[in-house]
């Protein structure tokens, strides 16, 4: 029996996430730091940094956001092909970092 080849494909939605530089807050700041992300597309990624096939599915706008968004899942290695191109919006969100906390002794 011939070995078959696995892959392992994720379906859901991506967003890009604006966020203010070096853990400045939003009054703060004048610019944003975009990163496109979701659970399932995290998921992707991880994989194909493990070397495991993987295919991601969803649908981007047919912009350069959309573009900016294809890109970024490309450079991990994560398989594209299967990505529709259509509609005008992507999903945005904003999200403050806090500098990391010790608690006091």
């Amino acid at each position: 029996m011939a070995k078959m080849d696995k892959k392992v494909v994720t379906f859901g939605e991506i967003m890009m996430r604006l966020s203010p530089s070096g853990f400045l807050r939003f009054i703060q700041a004048r610019s944003f730091d975009v990163i496109y992300g979701g659970g399932e597309a995290n998921v992707a990624i991880s994989l194909a940094n493990f070397g495991v096939p993987v295919d991601f599915v969803t649908r981007l706008p047919g912009n350069d956001l959309g573009d900016a968004c294809l890109n970024h899942i490309r450079q991990y290695g994560v398989g594209v092909e299967k990505i529709i191109r259509g509609g005008e919006r992507l999903g945005i969100y904003f999200l403050e970092m806090e500098p990391y906390k010790e608690e006091a002794k």
